[in-house]
């Protein structure tokens, strides 16, 4: 296959995973299984594959293409430091040749060994301004990704990176429809129960508000709870009483 075939491949069986996804989460689970898969036969390498991606205002979310590769990533976020980490933080590619000789990640380092892999290379991906994300290939043999490997990687990686990209857009987008429609149900909820509370103490809805807001604090719940709670009572009310908290 020439390059141009092969980077059209890559591009369309990489915007295919985003689009048969359910998730971002699904989708990274499913990039991981490409990935290795891919490498594995470009380099002839026997791979695992991990991905990782940080969003502001959300925990670290990370994948694997096996049990070893998932158990990194636990690994991983127990202590915080891993060269897929190094990767994200400085933009850059992390090479561990031999992880039994690597002091920069001990703890991480010895788990890679004890999972069977030797060879760890990690290479961020490039997001938006507001995520990061990397991609990490694990080899069982030493100096298994060589300067050969680490061009192959690197160019599969900017290739993976735009559909990562795309992917935690559409992620971001069905996130804000999903609070969207969860703030219309509140208000909903809040504009009911406002509006029982005018009814039975005949005050204006900025003193009903004021009322629920109240009842909110003294009980340490959310005021759309309040108002569904009063909507419940409501519905079995016998008579019209006044609400209080």
């Amino acid at each position: 296959m020439t390059g141009a075939r092969l980077g059209q491949y890559l591009a369309e069986r990489l915007q295919d995973l985003v689009l048969e996804s359910t998730d971002v989460q699904d989708f990274l689970t499913e990039l991981s299984v490409f990935s290795a898969g891919f490498i594995g036969k470009t380099t002839g390498l026997p791979v695992l594959c991990a991905v990782t991606l940080v969003r502001s205002r959300r925990s670290e979310a990370s994948a694997g293409s096996g049990p070893g590769a998932r158990l990194l990533g636990e690994i991983q976020r127990a202590t915080g430091l891993s060269p897929s980490l190094a990767a994200l933080e400085a933009g850059a590619t992390v090479s561990v040749p031999d992880a039994r000789a690597d002091s920069r990640w001990p703890r991480y380092n010895r788990a890679v060994v004890k999972a069977g892999q030797l060879s760890v290379l990690a290479l961020p991906l490039q997001l938006d301004p507001d995520a990061a994300a990397s991609i990490a290939f694990f080899a069982p043999e030493a100096g298994a990704f060589d300067d050969e490997a680490i061009v192959i990687c690197e160019a599969f990686a900017a290739r993976a990176g735009k559909a990562v990209r795309l992917a935690v857009r559409i992620g971001a987008s069905r996130d804000l429809n999903d609070d969207l429609l969860e703030a219309l149900r509140s208000r909903t909820s809040i504009n009911l129960a406002s509006g029982i509370v005018m009814g039975q103490s005949r005050c204006t809805q900025a003193e009903a508000f004021a009322i629920l807001s109240k009842v909110s604090n003294n009980r340490n719940v959310k005021l759309r709870a309040v108002a569904e709670d009063l909507l419940r009572n409501f519905n079995t009310m016998p008579g019209a009483t006044h609400f209080s908290g």
